[in-house]
């Protein structure tokens, strides 16, 4: 029973940690990313195979070595003595494949150019990765934000129906403004939880992304949600050949042209080269024993029904597929470039616009329509106006912050040529 108490309280207090809130930074968050995210290790893993067949392919290939016996009589017999007197013929023969053509060296630079490739991918899905966490982040941040303002909007609409109803038992309201007021309170709750149910869902999103492991932990972003703008990058064009699937693409390009010379180069005759040594010892009972003896073999293949056209074809084929992927892989960064460039452009216009002065005009409108209401000088209707054109201007303000913060991550994964 001690035991059985002893795990239910474990389980229990497993069971609390996992509910618990992380509170990350951005740059947490990427760094847990890029030890936990499933596509980012599997590209590592992916690297570590292509050097290991990089290995294989750089190697010579090996001698071999037979041992055999032969010319043993069952009716004479071996003979009698020492072992290394017996009348069998012993053969010890080493045989080594000679590469002609440049095969070896071609196919160590087909390995190596698919290693730059993998390391190329590996780029990408890092350059992915980051993209998609910083606007995961930002999604999540945006949400905290949007229920900070819907909760104080929430405080606000409960203060106001305080307000009215005073003023409703004094004489100085009517009693249809307060009902209207009580069902604006109910909306301002119910946009609270719409709020809360869009952070869940953002934080829940957030931790997929990071590919955290079941049961998913509710995070929370400590960065601080600041109404200015980071500044813009410089220049929003430039070259996209450098980007990371480009160069992988071009790799790979590469690789299928040696692989087409690997292929010709098949027509290249190998020659095995042998040497051998017997020993068959000779005696009046075994008279056809020929002592210590030496020899040596050249094989040469002979192209006579084949002669590699279908490794050349396939090669071919593969080098115009790989040709077709660099052509897409290019244009679609180019474009990627140019749209996340007007994308950037637009949604910093329109940040700008709520951070020069749209905010600070609906907030004085508000404040001085809130301190007429409460004194008895505004009505109901138009607070209630004055306070929906500041909300809206608040949660539009936000969304488009976040939007910059977005197509700036975006621009940013379009436009990054190192490779990390």
């Amino acid at each position: 029973m001690k035991r059985l108490a002893l795990y239910l309280l474990l389980a229990a207090g497993a069971d609390v940690r996992a509910q618990q809130v992380m509170r990350l930074s951005e740059q947490q968050a990427l760094s847990i990313a890029l030890q936990q995210h499933w596509d980012y290790r599997q590209s590592a893993i992916a690297v570590r195979g292509a050097e290991a067949d990089a290995v294989q392919a750089a190697a010579a290939p090996n001698p071999t070595l037979t041992i055999s016996t032969a010319n043993i009589n069952p009716h004479s017999g071996v003979g009698a003595g020492p072992l290394s007197s017996k009348a069998v013929d012993s053969i010890l023969r080493v045989d080594q494949l000679i590469e002609r053509g440049g095969k070896r060296q071609l196919r160590s630079d087909v390995a190596q150019q698919r290693v730059a490739a993998a390391e190329a991918d590996r780029a990408d899905s890092r350059r992915a990765l980051e993209r998609d966490i910083s606007q995961g982040y930002t999604d999540l941040l945006a949400s905290q934000e949007r229920m900070r303002v819907l909760t104080e909007i929430a405080a606000l609409h409960d203060q106001s129906l305080a307000v009215a109803r005073k003023r409703h038992r004094a004489g100085d309201l009517a009693e249809v403004e307060v009902a209207r007021l009580q069902l604006e309170v109910q909306r301002a709750h119910n946009d609270l939880t719409s709020a809360s149910l869009q952070r869940r869902t953002a934080s829940f999103t957030l931790a997929q992304q990071l590919g955290l492991a079941l049961p998913l932990p509710q995070i929370e972003a400590s960065d601080t949600w600041t109404d200015s703008l980071p500044a813009m990058p410089a220049g929003a064009g430039g070259a996209c050949d450098g980007r990371a699937d480009v160069q992988a693409a071009r790799a790979r390009l590469a690789a299928a042209n040696s692989g087409l010379a690997l292929a010709r180069a098949g027509r290249t005759r190998d020659v095995s080269l042998g040497l051998q040594a017997e020993h068959f010892p000779a005696d009046p009972a075994h008279p056809q024993g020929t002592g210590n003896s030496f020899g040596f073999s050249v094989q040469i293949p002979l192209f006579i029904r084949y002669n590699n056209d279908g490794e050349i074809g396939a090669a071919l084929a593969a080098q115009d597929a790989a040709t077709l992927a660099l052509e897409k892989a290019r244009t679609q960064a180019c474009s990627e470039a140019d749209q996340s460039s007007q994308q950037l452009l637009a949604s910093q216009e329109r940040a700008a616009a709520y951070q020069g002065g749209l905010l600070q005009a609906s907030r004085h409108v508000a404040e001085t329509s809130e301190f007429a209401f409460e004194h008895g000088a505004l009505g109901v209707t138009d607070v209630l106006d004055a306070r929906r054109s500041y909300r809206m201007t608040q949660l539009d303000g936000i969304d488009a912050r976040a939007d910059y913060l977005k197509a700036l991550a975006a621009w940013r994964a379009t436009h990054t040529f190192a490779t990390p």
